[in-house]
């Protein structure tokens, strides 16, 4: 017991507790404190979770747990964020200003008001946006309202205890999201603040703006623009996933003149507790389940599916094979869609320096769509931070259910915008007397056969990753799925004009394609497939595809059983 109350990680807790504004997070801590100072080891091994690490601030801002101590988030670490993003933004301008959104999740209002406090206290201008709303609507308003920056306070699709903290810069970064070194020069200031300072002490003030709807209003009227009066009407099911994305959605569709979309009310309003799914992303098995039934009831020709803050969506189309009736299109598959639509609007538009991008674990159709209309094709790392900023982009996207598809209007992905796109197309479609099934059978016909998968090797062990790593690194396989390996690039000595990054890619005899990386996020590692074939060797290619991913698992579980 004695040994307890020394322990150091008390001292920290108490010097956190200290300065926690929050009620609810500070009764936690406290209970914790006496618990471990009384002896228990479990409250103290809870306190050294909590503080013995800080939630690092990187190119995706700040992700976490709500709850008490450094590694969780909660009003002191967003307190000392803010601060730090004040200070760095001061130093970079002589009148900096920023724009604040927040979704639905716990404490996301809360964050985003500690949050224009401080910046106003900093000498910031502050502009918090009127309502919850959905992180493109924020990635909009920065550039919108010309402003230094944006923070918006999301976790995304992450488990319901999580928030976040996303950051976008302005200017010269014209509404994309942070990238290297800017991340790390805020990462230093934010460090200096919660080394130096007390946030019950630093300056703020409720001398911040508060945006009316025009903002709102301005980013409809662009996403609506997507859609054209008088498409042909199609029966819609949409789903916000407890998420803010409906009142945004909605009103685009009524501001485009478009009616029978019908909405998922289980999952309509936002709902911090995510009550109807285990995990609130449209990608998950379940997630789409009553969006499913509700379809089948109302003979949906499409559903539409956001994330909790809608800046990703999904589409899923009648499948009479199905169990459930309906289909899940899979993130390349909608991509190719949306970026074949995207290169004949270009090339009748006469455009022909304009460029389409995705990320390299992304499928490899969408080059074979710029080469077919002559425009640019790059691929980028992973995260819209790096696709956004691709020259005379016209569209982008991530095999994660992302898309850029109005990069005039949001230099981000944007689940709203990219609903209505795909609409658009699919309506385009229907009135040529085609579905949306036929129309990605025409895009194999046109461009050959393209189909991927994923493979991930979860581990409770980290060092498993980089043994695997390692070993693909120092004996390359000669043949993946019977097919000879022809060339190894290591991503991690940096390729073309891709940033260093912690991934290798197998090119395959048959044109095939295979990229293993760790995952940022969580503890595995990732296997992208790729083949492709004339669309009469179909069949061919997809025993590839199965033979690449029984070899993949069968080397990478040999590494770990070492």
């Amino acid at each position: 017991m004695a040994e307890n109350t020394h322990d150091p990680i008390i001292d920290t807790a108490k010097a956190w507790l200290v300065q926690d504004p929050d009620e609810t997070t500070g009764i936690e801590l406290d209970t914790l404190v006496r618990d471990a100072e009384a002896g228990s080891e479990i409250a103290l091994d809870e306190l050294h979770a909590r503080f013995d690490s800080r939630l690092s601030f990187g190119t995706a801002g700040l992700r976490g747990r709500i709850g008490a101590g450094s590694a969780r988030m909660n009003r002191v670490l967003v307190s000392q964020a803010a601060a730090g993003l004040a200070a760095f933004l001061r130093a970079r301008e002589d009148s900096p200003s920023v724009v604040i959104g927040y979704d639905g999740r716990t404490n996301s209002d809360i964050f985003a008001r500690d949050t224009a406090e401080l910046m106003a206290g900093a000498g910031v201008r502050a502009i918090l946006l009127p309502r919850l709303l959905p992180t493109p609507v924020l990635a909009f308003a920065v550039r919108h309202l010309g402003a230094s920056a944006g923070v918006m306070v999301t976790a995304s699709h992450n488990p319901p205890q999580d928030n976040g903290y996303k950051v976008y810069l302005g200017g010269d970064d014209d509404g994309s999201q942070i990238v290297p070194p800017v991340d790390g020069e805020i990462a230093e200031q934010i460090a200096r603040v919660a080394r130096d300072e007390n946030v019950l002490t630093l300056p703020r003030t409720a001398g911040f703006e508060t945006a009316d709807e025009s903002v709102v209003d301005a980013y409809v009227a662009a996403a609506a623009a997507l859609l054209p009066r008088g498409a042909e009407q199609l029966s819609i099911v949409y789903t916000a996933m407890h998420g803010v994305g409906w009142q945004t959605f909605s009103s685009v569709i009524e501001a485009a003149g478009y009616s029978g979309v019908t909405s998922v009310a289980e999952q309509q309003e936002p709902d911090a507790d995510f009550p109807t799914v285990s995990f609130p992303n449209p990608e998950e098995p379940g997630a789409l389940d009553l969006s499913f039934a509700l379809a089948r009831e109302v003979g949906a020709d499409l559903i539409i599916a956001n994330d909790p803050d809608a800046d990703r969506m999904s589409v899923a189309i009648p499948d009479a094979s199905s169990a459930e009736g309906y289909r899940q299109l899979t993130g390349n598959e909608v991509g190719w869609l949306l970026g074949w639509d995207a290169a004949r609007k270009a090339k009748a538009a006469g455009v022909t320096d304009a460029a389409l991008a995705c990320t390299i674990v992304s499928s490899p159709a969408l080059g074979a769509v710029a080469a077919e209309y002559g425009l640019t094709f790059v691929e980028t790392l992973t995260g819209f931070k790096w696709v956004s900023r691709v020259p005379r982009l016209v569209f982008g996207y991530e095999e994660a259910i992302g898309y850029l598809v109005n990069p005039d209007a949001v230099k981000d992905k944007d689940g709203i915008s990219a609903g209505v796109a795909f609409l658009a197309v699919a309506a385009e479609a229907k009135a040529d007397g085609l579905n949306v099934a036929q129309m990605l059978d025409g895009f194999t016909e046109t461009f050959g056969f393209f189909a991927s998968d994923q493979l991930s090797v979860r581990v409770t062990d980290l060092s498993v990753i980089a043994a695997i790593m390692a070993e693909l690194r120092e004996n390359a396989p000669s043949t993946i799925g019977g097919v000879s390996v022809t060339s190894v690039d290591d991503l991690l000595d940096g390729s073309g004009d891709l940033p260093p990054t912690d991934a290798l890619r197998f090119t395959v005899a048959d044109g095939s394609r295979v990229m293993a990386r760790p995952s940022g996020t969580e503890p595995k590692l990732k296997y992208y497939i790729d083949v492709t074939a004339p669309a009469e060797q179909s069949e061919r290619a997809r025993g590839v595809l199965t033979s690449i991913r029984s070899d993949l698992d069968a080397f990478s579980k040999r590494i770990a059983e070492r």
